[in-house]
């Protein structure tokens, strides 16, 4: 009933679509969700997620995770990332995939909402260290489309890996077009 529910203000009141589909077996990846460029990209999150029925997760400081607020970023596939013990992020985030039966890790390369020339990489080294693959997701305001593309497993050639990655987003248009990142 809920991801009916979901489907019909996504799709009928809001006039999005989804553009593909996520395998159900695939229980952990990183998706790299762009453009990035404002905070709707959020609740178009919080959409897909319903209408998939599927487990989606992002990280954040441990301290967003205590009481009160810790219990709702936990229901929203919120994970405390704990970097006590000199462990860095990528290697922080590879533990917790190990943790994990389900583990989707929902990540934004741009790493704000700004406009950028290059993007980050973390997500990128998560997937290599975790072994698991990257799954391109685009928010093309301009469609109205969430696109979700075919999952990649990191060969360790980051810069033949991104260009292959790149190609999913070419022609996607931000909700703030000129604060995207450029893809061609």
């Amino acid at each position: 009933m809920k991801k009916q529910l979901y489907r019909w203000i996504f799709s009928r009141l809001m006039g999005w679509k989804v553009v593909g589909s996520i395998d159900p077996n695939i229980t952990k990846c990183v998706m790299m969700i762009m453009p990035h460029t404002s905070a709707h990209d959020f609740y178009l999150g919080v959409f897909i997620r319903a209408i998939t029925g599927l487990q989606m997760n992002w990280v954040g400081k441990q301290e967003l995770f205590r009481f009160p607020l810790g219990f709702y970023f936990r229901y929203m596939g919120g994970e405390p990332l704990d970097r006590t013990g000199g462990l860095n992020k990528v290697d922080s985030i590879a533990a917790i995939f190990q943790r994990k039966k389900v583990f989707r890790l929902a990540v934004a390369p741009e790493g704000t909402r700004k406009k950028i020339s290059k993007l980050k990489t973390g997500f990128y080294y998560i997937a290599l260290k975790a072994k698991v693959p990257v799954i391109p997701i685009a928010f093309d305001f301009g469609k109205k489309e969430i696109n979700l593309g075919n999952p990649i497993f990191p060969s360790g050639d980051i810069e033949a890996d991104i260009t292959v990655l790149k190609k999913h987003f070419i022609g996607v248009k931000g909700k703030i077009p000129e604060q995207g990142y450029s893809f061609e």
